[in-house]
């Protein structure tokens, strides 16, 4: 499968622009990171249209999502594979992809981890609202001109991703019954997990020795204390509004100026205390 005609291309970014003295160290290591992320996407596709087995509909827009997601991965790739020509985008991901394996990517089971489709939807909301941020927050970061562009290209496809999820939500949310309470629960539990394995084992895939062992905790904190450095609190107020969104929750209202503030402090305080930690 390919990206649609009238999609962007990796072949048309700004090669001859590249300024590898403009990227330093820390960023090439989240980029390969996330590089391995996106470039997954496939696994997770076939998770969806396991859990929607009986909508045919739903599951070409899956399809559809992974290409456009494993383009990002192959166009991280490429431009750290320019940085940095040791590394190996495919070596890399075969080390991620034998490490990081979630059982429910690959059961037989049709139902989701999540109890239910609607509220696959919202996790999967929250994924894209944090890729689209995130990917903002380095784009606005990095002087480096082929980054920022392929960053301002994903950051652009994740937010029309969330919008494929959050319509796909309201299709089912009536005959799965979620409340906003019950979302905003779902919803706070998959932003959790963006402290989980699949973000720490990224990382180590991507820029461990590899004679080296996979620390859970060691390697969370080498992303994590990374990643926080790039959001300002213009990409927060976003992300809290496209949470809001997808709970039911209106935006740009005195609770999402209050969240906003409370994600700031909250970021701030963690990228404290693990440079405290790593001192």
């Amino acid at each position: 499968m390919s990206a649609k005609k009238d999609h962007w291309k990796i072949e048309d970014l700004p090669w001859d622009q590249l300024m590898p003295d403009a990227v330093d160290a820390e960023l090439l290591k989240v980029v390969k990171a996330a590089a391995l992320v996106e470039y997954n996407a496939e696994i997770y596709a076939d998770y969806l249209c396991k859990v929607f087995h009986d909508d045919p509909e739903f599951q070409q827009h899956a399809r559809d999502w992974a290409v456009e997601e494993v383009q990002h991965g192959k166009a991280l790739g490429v431009w750290a594979e320019k940085i940095d020509p040791s590394w190996d985008l495919e070596k890399a991901m075969e080390k991620f992809r034998a490490g990081y394996a979630p059982e429910h990517f690959f059961g037989n089971a049709n139902d989701s981890v999540r109890g239910s489709r609607s509220g696959e939807m919202i996790a999967r909301c929250m994924v894209e609202t944090g890729t689209s941020s995130y990917y903002s927050a380095i784009g606005d970061s990095t002087q480096e001109p082929v980054l920022k562009e392929i960053c301002k290209h994903i950051a652009a496809d994740e937010f029309k991703h969330y919008k494929l999820f959050y319509d796909t939500l309201n299709k089912y949310l009536e005959k799965d019954g979620l409340n906003r309470f019950k979302r905003l629960q779902i919803a706070l539990g998959r932003i959790a997990e963006s402290e989980d394995d699949e973000l720490s084992y990224a990382f180590f895939a991507a820029n461990a020795n590899d004679n080296d062992d996979y620390d859970r905790k060691y390697y969370n904190k080498q992303y994590m204390q990374r990643a926080y450095s790039y959001y300002r609190p213009k990409h927060l107020d976003r992300v809290v509004g496209m949470v809001f969104k997808a709970c039911g929750f209106k935006p740009h209202t005195l609770p999402h100026k209050l969240a906003t503030k409370l994600a700031w402090w909250r970021i701030n305080a963690e990228s404290r205390r693990m440079k405290k930690l790593a001192a």
